[in-house]
């Protein structure tokens, strides 16, 4: 199938290259500039789906030239993080989108957030994408939408990894600018895609 803009999907809801509503048309669609395209990651080869700082499969980070495995955390308090996982209805009224519709039943799942990194997203076989927090459900995720890294203190930050729609924590209007990390503290409150929800949990 091809989407609005003229890429080829592997879904029919939303195009798993640019995030496009099928079926939409393109004046109803933000331009995109027209741009050489990117070489692929010089880690696994995989294209670049984006302009974000990290590759969508991997994780390669462009700034420092590696892809990010830290040792365990020394100082990190004893016990693991864990997240909370659920639908935000209230959040989804605020950002409706034409065309999705919220989830008649809403499960909410407690994840163990496993160092150094956690890659959040939607699992896609033609895109190459498995993320260990797999949103399939949420068409608004993109196959590769937020990466969580653990530091050496034991501080989990968060990264966009140029989301279409963007990664927002806590009550910040403003997405997180991709690419750039930022500390996150137990309660602290992660919304990305259509209606999903993310809590983190400290130890204890």
């Amino acid at each position: 199938m091809t989407c609005p803009r003229g890429h080829e999907s592997g879904t029919d809801d939303f195009c798993d290259v640019c995030g496009a509503r099928m079926g939409a048309t393109i004046a109803m669609l933000p331009p995109q500039a027209h741009e050489p395209a990117a070489p692929p990651c010089p880690h696994c080869g995989t294209p670049p789906i984006g302009p974000g700082r990290f590759c969508e499969n991997c994780g390669y980070d462009s700034n420092t030239g590696r892809v990010p495995v830290l040792s365990a955390p020394v100082h990190a308090p004893a016990g693991e993080w864990t997240a909370t996982i659920t639908a935000d209805k209230e959040w989804f009224e605020a950002n409706a989108v034409e065309g999705i519709v919220f989830p008649a039943s809403v499960a909410t799942v407690d994840v163990p957030l496993t160092p150094p990194q956690v890659r959040i997203g939607r699992k896609s076989s033609s895109k190459g994408t498995d993320p260990e927090l797999d949103l399939t459900d949420d068409p608004g995720v993109s196959h590769s939408h937020a990466l969580l890294t653990q530091n050496l203190d034991g501080v989990w930050l968060v990264a966009d990894m140029g989301s279409t729609n963007g990664t927002y924590v806590n009550d910040d209007p403003e997405p997180l600018e991709a690419g750039r990390s930022r500390p996150l503290a137990d309660g602290d409150r992660v919304h990305i895609g259509a209606w999903t929800l993310i809590t983190l949990h400290a130890p204890g």
